[in-house]
């Protein structure tokens, strides 16, 4: 009985088909390659130079000289600033990400609530996210000054001590977690849609079985976006050691001669990183602190993936038997 297809007649077949796959990756490389461009141009290839350039000192005028692991040394022993900054950062992260998750989450199921005018409420509490880092630090610049900020002049008329928000070393990191915490409109959004895709029927089977507001929120409306606390958990870590635009505004603290705040207690990390490449001229140094931080930033962001398996409920994971 003879074959249906003829051999030869499969073999064009089959070649007009790798044709085809050929000239379709082609096209699909074709279409993705402004992306694939940009990300090695804008950087890769910068990220890889700032690594090199870690282990020189470069100046931009002259010709970057070859001093090893000196610019890491001299971080990590000689430069005490380095100490204060990584300090304040640390300070500000440890207050900034866990208020801005729990204020946030909060938020976020106030406005998961169905009540007449819920709409105008979401949006004046995602409006913040919008405004430009600039008018922020104008805004709250103004907002905090100590002798005729809007702030302090109700607890002024109560007789109520008024706190030196921007003045006082002791309240520079908390008044920039406010300006953060005041800012979280993403967050909020991302919890509340969260919150508003957990199924209904648990609810429902909660309420059969006699769960008050509390039982329902620790036992089924936490566990169902422990998921987006996670994402939320993992880009407030990179946002909290890379906060810059708002301390430079309001502390004008970039200049080569001025302090970050009163005694440089606003002196984060990513501001005297800036110091450093563009008031000191010090690229390599800067470079050499840029992947400190990013060492940093990973390691918090790989423990907190390590630990996920703890406390991250996936729908998609089966119990296990």
């Amino acid at each position: 009985m003879k074959p249906l297809v003829s051999r030869k007649v499969l073999t064009k077949r089959r070649k007009f088909h790798q044709r085809l796959g050929f000239a379709e990756a082609v096209q699909g490389w074709l279409f993705v390659a402004p992306a694939v461009l940009g990300f090695v141009i804008f950087n890769a290839i910068p990220v890889l130079a700032s690594f090199g350039l870690s282990f020189t000192k470069y100046d931009i005028v002259s010709a970057p000289t070859f001093v090893g692991l000196d610019n890491y040394v001299r971080l990590l022993t000689r430069d005490p600033l380095f100490g204060k900054s990584a300090g304040i950062t640390l300070y500000y992260a440890a207050l900034s990400i866990p208020l801005s998750i729990f204020v946030a989450y909060v938020i976020a199921l106030l406005m998961s609530q169905e009540v007449r005018g819920i709409g105008i409420y979401r949006t004046l509490w995602y409006l913040p996210s919008l405004v430009p880092a600039v008018v922020t630090g104008a805004l709250w610049g103004w907002l905090l000054n100590k002798e005729f900020g809007p702030i302090n002049y109700p607890l002024r008329l109560l007789g109520v001590p008024t706190p030196g928000w921007l003045v006082d070393p002791d309240w520079v990191v908390p008044s920039l977690v406010l300006i953060r915490l005041w800012a979280m409109g993403n967050a909020v959004l991302i919890f509340l849609a969260g919150i508003k895709g957990v199924p209904e029927h648990l609810y429902e089977a909660a309420t059969v079985d006699g769960a008050t507001w509390w039982h329902k929120l620790r036992h089924v409306t936490v566990p169902m976006t422990s998921s987006i606390i996670f994402f939320n958990l993992v880009m407030n870590i990179i946002g909290a050691f890379q906060v810059f635009s708002v301390v430079y505004i309001i502390f004008r603290g970039a200049g080569a001669l001025g302090t970050a705040g009163p005694a440089n207690s606003a002196l984060v990390y990513v501001l005297y990183l800036y110091r450093n490449a563009f008031a000191y001229f010090r690229n390599g140094y800067a470079s050499a602190m840029a992947w400190i931080l990013f060492m940093v930033i990973m390691a918090l962001t790989f423990l907190a993936f390590r630990t996920q398996k703890l406390w991250v409920y996936y729908e998609t994971e089966q119990p296990e038997e």
